[in-house]
């Protein structure tokens, strides 16, 4: 193999693996949440508690927390989520469990409070967007269906 050959060979596989690494920092930095938000946020996710079987020990909830908003953000599927956040199942079990527990709502709160004191929120100007789409089977019908009585004219079906 020639010289300019290796060294090609050698720039390629440098680039693969600072590629991946500048993609995972950026997973990181993508969906990260500041020390001091973190802190507030912390203290509405309901504690663990550990089995009395052993088994493994439990993914910290930062990180899972940073995975539900990888996948919120990107739209991904929950298996699709990167494994340094844990399995995209762990993430699944434990958005259900703090759906129903109301941590996302407090969060919400949370994170308003906080970007309001960091940079200000300018609450007299509020918009609100929304999509309108076409239910899939065309829903519940608005209006109600007149309901068909017995005919007096014979069916021609029979």
């Amino acid at each position: 193999m020639s010289c300019s050959r290796t060294i090609a060979s050698a720039a390629t596989k440098l680039m693969r693996v600072g590629v991946t690494a500048a993609c995972a920092a950026m997973q990181r930095d993508f969906c990260g949440i500041p020390d001091e938000l973190w802190s507030c946020i912390a203290r509405w996710i309901p504690r663990r508690r550990r089995s009395p079987a052993g088994g493994r020990s439990a993914i910290p909830d930062r990180i899972v927390m940073s995975g539900i908003l990888y996948r919120l953000r990107t739209g991904c599927q929950w298996d699709a989520i990167p494994s340094e956040f844990g399995s995209g199942s762990t993430c699944y079990r434990r958005f259900v469990e703090w759906t129903e527990a109301g941590v996302f709502r407090m969060a919400y709160v949370e994170a308003l409070l906080f970007y309001d004191g960091e940079r200000g929120i300018a609450w007299d100007w509020a918009s609100l967007d929304s999509a309108s789409v076409k239910a899939p089977k065309g829903g519940p019908s608005r209006v109600p269906t007149r309901r068909i009585g017995e005919s007096s004219v014979p069916s021609a079906t029979f």
